[in-house]
């Protein structure tokens, strides 16, 4: 398929470099805000800043894809997430933190950006391999990210941040200089605002994309409640140093990578998109309330594992069951709506986990149980109507 389809390599080439650069920063984020002093409350707000910016910018950045071309948005994009990384490096206080993620936020469309692209260069058959490739495109980058940043924050807490933004810089001169424009409907979208507060409204009670982005919004929230609290818990409860909890990550890297290069196609053609996505749902819903009730490093590893899988599984069909219930014409702006969903999640799951927390490190993992067990709820109605003949997107 990659042979069949240059873009697909090329946009395969810039997932792994961005998510080296954010594979290096993750694991080490809580401890590295901790040292400008920072509480967990605050943490949550620092982690929230970025999608609350996400959650305004991605909606505009893919409408602006379908206009002007998804190739420009994408150097703007991975532009600004470079600058933030040196930004986090050479921080002088915490308040160049909350910046550096303000900006990273304001310009966070590539990965709707890039699900358009592959949208735009394949079939409705090809699209589950494709964004297969895709995710395990970031897979790969997450398990070499959290490696490097395991071997260098050693050295010093801000060489991660310096590296991660090197690398971002990479997937713009990547970009510039071998994909081409793969949008063939530049300017044939509604005349509209570009950040629309009522389409955002009515994509939630939308008939065919509905279900689907309600499904991102909870799952949106309950991993953002584990990414709040997996450093904490990791730190203080199961008592790992910030090298084992990058190992860690690295581990999901290579569960992800795995999945989606190998697994999720055959997966969908044994099973059916729809059923493979209703028991994903389940099984992340499991896993959380599952972390609930770990005290010790190795049921949480063994944990995690099935949690990867999963998550890979969802990261991998959400944006082709959306590429399915949409037109042509709308994908760039259906994805980047799908982006702020998940933003909205983001802000409030953070938010919601430092306030949660402040009762039991472990509460935030029930609550993220609660809120997949909805999203499991919701994945009976994906799929329902078919795909519309004229988006209002």
């Amino acid at each position: 398929m990659i042979r069949q389809n240059r873009n697909l390599l090329i946009i395969a080439l810039i997932a792994v470099v961005n998510a080296l650069g954010y594979g290096i920063i993750i694991p080490i984020l809580y401890s590295y805000s901790v040292r400008f002093g920072l509480s967990d409350f605050q943490n949550g707000l620092l982690f929230s800043t970025f999608s609350v910016c996400q959650f305004l910018s991605t909606p505009i950045i893919g409408r602006l894809s379908d206009k002007y071309g998804r190739k420009p948005l994408l150097i703007v994009s991975i532009s600004g997430t470079a600058v933030s990384f040196f930004m986090m490096a050479f921080a002088p206080s915490a308040i160049f933190l909350f910046l550096a993620r303000a900006l990273d936020g304001i310009t966070a469309g590539n990965i709707p950006v890039a699900s358009a692209v592959i949208s735009d260069t394949t079939t409705q058959e090809q699209r589950a391999k494709g964004f297969g490739i895709i995710g395990a495109s970031f897979g790969f980058g997450f398990i070499f990210g959290p490696a490097v940043s395991a071997l260098t924050v050693t050295r010093s807490v801000s060489l991660p941040f310096i590296i991660a933004g090197i690398i971002s810089l990479i997937a713009v001169v990547i970009t510039f200089i071998f994909l081409p424009e793969t949008n063939k409907h530049l300017g044939e979208v509604k005349h509209s605002p570009l950040f629309n507060f009522k389409i955002l409204y009515h994509a939630f009670f939308d008939k065919n994309v509905g279900p689907t982005m309600l499904i991102t919004l909870f799952n949106a929230i309950s991993f953002s409640l584990l990414i709040f609290a997996y450093q904490p818990f990791s730190l203080k409860i199961l008592h790992l140093s910030a090298n084992q909890i990058s190992l860690l990550f690295t581990l999901f890297g290579v569960v992800g990578f795995v999945t989606q290069i190998f697994l999720v196609h055959r997966l969908v053609k044994l099973v059916g998109l729809k059923k493979l996505f209703t028991a994903s749902t389940l099984l992340i819903a499991v896993v959380f309330f599952v972390f609930f009730f770990i005290r010790s490093a190795w049921p949480f590893v063994a944990a995690s594992v099935f949690l990867g899988l999963s998550n890979s599984v969802i990261q991998t069909l959400i944006p082709t069951i959306l590429s399915q219930e949409t037109d042509a014409k709308s994908q760039g702006s259906i994805m980047g709506l799908n982006a702020s969903y998940m933003s909205i999640g983001q802000i409030v799951g953070p938010i919601v986990g430092g306030i949660i927390a402040a009762f039991g490190l472990s509460y935030p993992f029930l609550t993220a149980g609660a809120f997949s067990l909805v999203a499991y709820y919701l994945s009976f109605f994906v799929l329902k109507r078919g795909v519309k003949k004229e988006s209002a997107f």
